[in-house]
Formats: structure tokens, sequence, C-alpha cells
């Protein structure tokens, strides 16, 4: 694991996206998959402005959505879809062959896992991870106490993620499952990058760089790849010795 202080969130997301243009640049059938969020919404926005602006080429990677909301509508201002499809996939002009998102709707959430696990193995896996920490320690919806050697699955949302995740819609919405890449996924995965700003991730963060590796905080998890970075701002960094 590396860890990298940036000055802001500004400069913390521009990094970030600097990675992402440089990956594609390199590797123009990259696989790549994002988290929506707080903490990657300006790195995904600033990934899209500079490809634009320097005319890197998207139109072959594959795109890879971390989790859905079970239940919500992909119109719906909370669902990871809407997140992607305004922020990413419709300014990259990216098209529905490239971009894997879980259908939060199926009526069968174990056929969209297995097809999923199937288009990333045929893929030859992830080769960038890009993800931040919630509240509970949780990575995507790998939520504390999930086991570390699951692909693609269905869970069980902590409470804390219900009570948080409604900051993300409109009006209060029942929030119970999530469908997520698992922890397996993301060990395997190339490079991974947890991303977190601002004062309140200060202690999420000391614990996932310094406590013992525990499903118990899933984010604790990234200590153990030999390519994963934590790229925080200043006030994440807080509480770091």
């Amino acid at each position: 694991m590396h860890l990298k202080t940036f000055k802001d969130y500004s400069s913390l997301s521009a990094a970030v996206a600097a990675e992402i243009i440089a990956l594609i640049k390199n590797k123009p059938d990259a696989v790549l998959c994002l988290a929506s969020g707080a903490s990657p919404k300006l790195t995904c926005s600033l990934t899209a402005e500079r490809a634009i602006k320097e005319n890197v080429d998207f139109s072959q990677i594959t795109f890879i959505g971390l989790d859905e909301w079970v239940g919500i509508p992909p119109e719906n201002e909370g669902s990871c879809r809407y997140f992607f499809d305004t922020l990413f996939i419709e300014p990259l002009n990216l098209s529905p062959s490239q971009t894997h998102l879980f259908d939060g709707l199926s009526g069968n959430l174990q056929k969209e896992c297995k097809k999923m696990d199937h288009l990333i193995s045929d893929k030859g896996g992830i080769d960038l991870m890009i993800v931040g920490i919630g509240m509970n320690g949780h990575i995507g919806f790998n939520e504390p106490g999930v086991s570390f050697d699951k692909y693609c699955h269905v869970i069980e949302l902590d409470e804390t993620t219900v009570t948080i995740g409604q900051k993300y819609f409109k009006e209060t919405t029942i929030l119970k499952q999530g469908i997520t890449l698992g922890l397996k996924h993301l060990m395997e995965s190339k490079q991974v990058i947890v991303i977190a700003n601002g004062i309140k991730k200060a202690e999420l963060i000391r614990r996932a760089v310094g406590d013992k590796v525990t499903n118990y905080f899933p984010a604790t998890i990234i200590q153990q790849h030999p390519n994963g970075f934590v790229m925080i701002d200043e006030e994440a960094a807080s509480l770091l010795q």
C-alpha cells in the first residue's frame, strides 16, 4: 500500500483523474471500475474534461460501475447509474457496449452478479479500480462483517449506509439492499486507489491504514494490496502520525 497526500480536494481529484488519463493513454482498451459518491465526483468530471480537451480516446475502454442500490430506478438522481451517466458516460460518449452497470431493478440479482463476474473474468480483470470509503469503513456495498472472499454479491445494507445514503436522494427513500463488486475483485485488480477527503474522513483513514486488517472495517484490506494507493487531502490525513 502507498499513501499520497494532497493539499485539498481539487488537487487530489486532479491527481486521480491524471492516473485515469495516463492509464487510457498507455492501454486504450483498459478495464476501469469507478465508485459513485461524493469523493469520486470531481475526479469523474475532471477526467471527462481532460479527455475531451486532450482528445484522449476512451472508445475502447470497458467501464464498470462498482455498485448500485437495489430497487432504485436508473432515472432516480440518487442512483449510481444516474451519477455515471451524468458525469462520465454521456460526457465521454461511451457506448452501451462499453458500459457495464448493475441493474438494481433486476428480478434476478444473482444473474446480475454472475454476468458481471464473467465479464470481468473474460476481460482479464480490472486494470484500475477507484473507490471511496464509507463512514462505517465499507468499500462499495461491502459492509462491515463481509467476507473478503466474495466476488459480486447482494448484501443487506448497514444502518449507517442507509442513514447516510439519504443525502443522495431528494426525498426519504427506502434502502435495504445493495449489489456490489466484492473485495476479491478489489484484491485481484491490477491497481486500486482509495480516495478520501475532508475532516470527516480523518478517523476513517487513520483506521484504514493503521488498524489491524479486519472485515469489520473492510477498508483495512487496502493494506494488503501490493499496488494499492490511498490518496487523500490534508484534512483526511490530519490524524495520521
